[in-house]
């Protein structure tokens, strides 16, 4: 029986819902709401911005890639040479291993068998393998699996037909000395987000150091593309070439290939034969800034960087450019030439040197404090005083002695940034690091007061005084080529060398050079092996003492004597006996430039 509906019911019912909706919200229910709701807005506008700035390129190619399936045929890099024409880098064919994961199984047990396949095959335990596949960012596209396919592992690959790991042909970077030339050069690798985000492909090699990411977008080539059109269900709807590989530029550089390898080879020789940590050797036109020869021991192969990440000496690290050390009495030249300048002293004016610099200490009577020479030097004179590297002679120019006015710190400082050092030179390789010139302020700020002991030290290149090898053989240049300072350069690409002249008295510039040719032919001078060369050269050692037991040796210097052609450095980490560990190697390498530029 139909159940009759009657008004008085229906009011009732209406009744309660009206009760039920009219149920007020309190005030913190509804804070609390327009608190979720703005964070929620916060957030979805702060994807928005990710998305469509900052990351839109990699979001852009992960939506094409479900799209389309692109197939990247790799273009070489542009070869690197020397001023000669000969070849500093050059590419090999080779075979590139990748992992997609579009083709790895979807199936649990099926996935974890092309993992141990892969592990067998590649000779990397599982668990890196799996790890490698979980930390890649698959936005950016495949994973290398490996970058340079040996043959064994090829055939075995290529047999075992592995689901998701793709073989592909490629470039490798081949250098013409396993490690002469690797600081130089730099190497590759693979583009990281950043190189992508700036139009980098994500499977391309991009340089890293060196030459190879300075000159980056010069060398680097145009790579082929062909797209293949998949549907939604991921099947191929029609393939079309859109790009033919294009190799990179040619890069020429002033390295002089010979100088370069045999400088290698005869500093690693000496560092050997010491026992030393490392050194470095650079050798530059005297006019111009062109850079012949430039290397940093130890060194690493540009194939195999990972094997050298933590090596003993710090092989990637390059000492020429980024290393910052004492310069020692290398620095003398540029403290006689200040004092001449600023008539502090007379090339003829002598001072004595009984083997040390007794300072009475006004707080603390008989308890002097005393300033070592390497010997006892007795009188000499400015030019005998570079000679045989006298340092209570430059004591006593730097920070004065009893009746004798010294240049003082501020003076000091002047001449030193008037010479380049304290600043980059600007050389066309990156990482360039920038020396430190201290300063009274400076020692304040540390906790301490500047007094005459600190500008003894620094006079003779010892203390917190540091340069990089750069800056100190560029002063010794500038002295070469009559105080004319050029922007040492790599590759002929590089920007007009910048060029500043130093005036400077030519009686000035005569006496330093005098000092420095006496320290090669007197038989006290501490670069007198250079005299028995068939070229005349003027040179100036160092000993800069890092700690009671380590010595860093230096020598820097120039040749031929009369018309400069080139200015030398070579520097050996924890040497000892100091410069006269060092010189043989200059000595070396002038008799090899002799014999292929000057001999008739």
């Amino acid at each position: 029986m139909r159940e009759e509906l009657h008004l008085e019911d229906i009011l009732q019912d209406r009744a309660v819902e009206d009760e039920l909706m009219e149920v007020p919200l309190t005030a913190r229910m509804f804070k609390l709401f327009l608190g979720g709701a703005f964070i929620l807005f916060a957030v979805v506008i702060t994807q928005v911005f990710l998305i469509g700035a900052r990351r839109h390129t990699l979001y852009e190619r992960s939506a094409r890639a479900n799209m389309f399936y692109t197939e990247i045929e790799p273009a070489p890099r542009g070869v690197i040479v020397d001023r000669n024409g000969e070849l500093l880098v050059d590419n090999r064919s080779s075979v590139k291993a990748f992992v997609s994961m579009r083709f790895l199984p979807s199936n649990a047990a099926e996935r974890n068998e092309a993992l141990r396949d892969i592990s067998e095959v590649t000779g990397m335990p599982a668990e890196e393998v799996t790890k490698r596949l979980k930390e890649h960012d698959w936005r950016l596209g495949r994973l290398l699996l490996v970058r340079d396919v040996p043959h064994d592992m090829l055939v075995e690959l290529t047999a075992r037909h592995i689901p998701g790991v793709e073989i592909e042909p490629g470039f490798a970077r081949v250098p013409a000395h396993p490690f002469a030339i690797s600081h130089i050069t730099g190497y590759v690798g693979l583009a990281d987000e950043r190189a992508i985000e700036e139009g980098a492909s994500a499977e391309e090699e991009v340089g890293k150091t060196g030459l190879e990411k300075q000159y980056d977008a010069l060398l680097r080539g145009t790579q082929g593309t062909s797209v293949t059109v998949l549907n939604a269900r991921e099947e191929v709807q029609g393939t079309r070439d859109v790009e033919k590989p294009r190799e990179g530029r040619r890069l020429e550089t002033f390295i002089d290939k010979g100088l370069q390898e045999y400088v290698y080879d005869r500093m690693a020789e000496q560092i050997s034969f010491l026992g030393a940590r490392g050194g470095v050797g650079i050798v530059m036109d005297a006019e111009g800034g062109e850079v012949r020869a430039l290397i940093s021991v130890p060194s690493f192969k540009v194939d195999n960087v990972q094997a050298y990440l933590s090596g003993a000496g710090d092989p990637l690290f390059n000492r020429a450019v980024s290393g910052l050390y004492n310069p020692g009495s290398t620095i003398k030249p540029l403290v006689a030439i200040a004092a001449l300048e600023e008539g502090v002293m007379t090339p003829e004016h002598e001072l004595y040197s009984s083997g040390q610099l007794v300072v009475e200490n006004p707080y603390s009577p008989g308890n002097p404090s005393i300033f070592g020479d390497w010997k006892a030097h007795g009188w000499v004179n400015m030019r005998a005083a570079l000679a045989r590297s006298s340092n209570v002679y430059f004591y006593i120019v730097g920070g004065g002695f009893e009746n004798e006015k010294g240049l003082g710190i501020s003076r000091l400082r002047l001449w030193w940034s008037t010479f380049g050092l304290g600043k980059k030179t600007g050389i066309d390789l990156p990482a360039e690091a920038a020396g430190f010139l201290p300063s009274p302020g400076w020692k304040e700020k540390t906790g301490g007061v500047w007094r005459v002991g600190d500008t003894y030290n620094v006079t003779i290149g010892q203390g917190a005084f540091t340069v990089t090898p750069l800056e100190l053989i560029n002063y010794i240049a500038a002295i070469a080529d009559g105080g004319v300072f050029y922007k040492p350069r790599i590759a002929v690409e590089s920007p007009e060398a910048l060029q500043s002249v130093v005036r400077l008295a030519t009686s000035t510039l005569a006496v330093v050079r005098e000092g420095m040719r006496e320290a090669v032919t007197s038989p006290l001078g501490t670069a007198h092996l250079l005299n028995f060369l068939p070229l005349e050269a003027a040179a100036k050692t160092g000993s800069a003492e890092v700690t009671k037991s380590r010595t860093n040796a230096l020598v820097v210097g120039y040749a031929p004597y009369d018309k400069p052609e080139i200015v030398f450095l070579f520097m050996i980490e924890d040497a000892r006996e100091g410069g006269s560990n060092v010189v043989p190697v200059a000595h070396d390498v002038l008799m090899w430039y002799y014999e292929r530029y000057k001999k008739s």
